[in-house]
């Protein structure tokens, strides 16, 4: 299951002393006094604490896809498997932001390929605008992320990394996760309904 984000937090003990208002001073004239300084003067470049700032959810998307535990362990013969809870209408923004937390920790872009088993993802729809050759020349180039849909996956070559998003509601994820598991030789990413994707790797594997 997802784990929470944590919220930003400064202990007290890097706070820092508190600022006594001047209303509450007995002195009129401060004098000087050896020893340390009274604990009512604060400490210079140290900004008191803050209201907690809320995590972005892009954020805690991430952090879910970083620590999410994988639905089964890793097998020596066979690619670890990371599962994304997500519903339905958000595992294509699920999937996007794992490709962005891949590419940010040094994956390179050849090494992923993301499928859909749903509408397809908006960079695979305009590729194909310009014809299956051009898309397909893409994919061989293996020097970008490559996103395809569904219907493809059997064309689709391995790669390190396969990142699929469960984005349709029907039995397609049955099909599609099997073919995907075969295809990654590192690491499979799915981002969906975890009951439906427990199900259908379960019945693939």
């Amino acid at each position: 299951m997802p784990l929470s984000p944590e919220e930003p937090q400064i202990h007290e003990s890097a706070q820092g002393p508190r600022v006594t208002p001047a209303a509450g001073r007995t002195a009129q004239t401060p004098r000087p006094v050896p020893g340390p300084r009274p604990a009512a003067a604060p400490r210079p470049g140290r900004p008191g604490p803050g209201p907690a700032r809320p995590t972005p959810p892009a954020q805690r998307s991430h952090s879910a896809a970083a620590q999410t535990p994988p639905t089964r362990p890793p097998s020596p013969a066979g690619p670890q498997i990371q599962l994304i809870p997500a519903p339905a209408d958000g595992a294509l923004d699920a999937a996007g932001e794992a490709v962005d937390l891949l590419l940010d920790t040094g994956r390179a872009p050849g090494d992923i390929l993301v499928l859909t088993t749903g509408e397809a993802h908006p960079w695979a729809a305009h590729e194909l605008s310009f014809g299956e050759d051009a898309y397909w020349a893409q994919h061989d180039a293996r020097d970008d992320v490559f996103y395809a849909g569904a219907a493809a996956v059997e064309r689709a070559s391995a790669r390190p990394v396969v990142v699929v998003a469960v984005n349709a509601a029907d039995d397609t994820a049955a099909r599609t996760l099997p073919l995907a598991l075969a295809r990654a030789e590192a690491l499979l990413i799915v981002c969906g309904d975890p009951q439906r994707i427990n199900a259908a790797l379960g019945a693939g594997v």
